[in-house]
């Protein structure tokens, strides 16, 4: 089972566009080496920020 996925192939596992995995890799740090992208990063990424969110207290006044 390979590890290390072109956004093609993380897309079709993921559920998401290609164009998407590509966005999130950007918007959440997770590198794209030589084309491919190290898939237990990108879904752990991709869970951390939802559950941060949640958690994370809303600022008075808002």
């Amino acid at each position: 089972m390979a590890n290390h996925l072109t956004p093609t192939e993380l897309a079709r596992e993921s559920g998401l566009e290609r164009r998407d995995v590509i966005l999130k890799c950007i918007e959440l740090g997770v590198p794209i080496f030589n084309g491919r992208i190290d898939k237990t990063l990108f879904l752990s990424s991709l869970r951390e920020p939802s559950a941060a969110s949640a958690q994370r207290p809303q600022p008075a006044g808002a």
